[in-house]
């Protein structure tokens, strides 16, 4: 986010870090939510079409362009 709008123009902060507030682990919460799509892959030949890191540029993307922000 910080290099599509720089957070010292938008919040008068260093960066968008700034603003995440982390939080203990509560009881029943998974600590892993990652999918094993192995066996996609192997018995069907399926793949997906983005990794993390390119779709959640994308996801931004989209809401910055949605929202008129850029």
């Amino acid at each position: 986010m910080d290099q599509k709008v720089p957070a010292q123009e938008r919040i008068g902060k260093q960066s968008y870090k700034e603003l995440i507030t982390f939080v203990e682990d509560r009881a029943g919460h998974d600590r892993r939510y990652a999918i094993d799509a192995s066996k996609l892959e192997n018995e069907l030949g399926w793949k997906a079409d983005e990794n993390f890191d390119t779709g959640i540029v994308k996801t931004i993307d989209w809401y910055l362009a949605r929202y008129d922000v850029v």
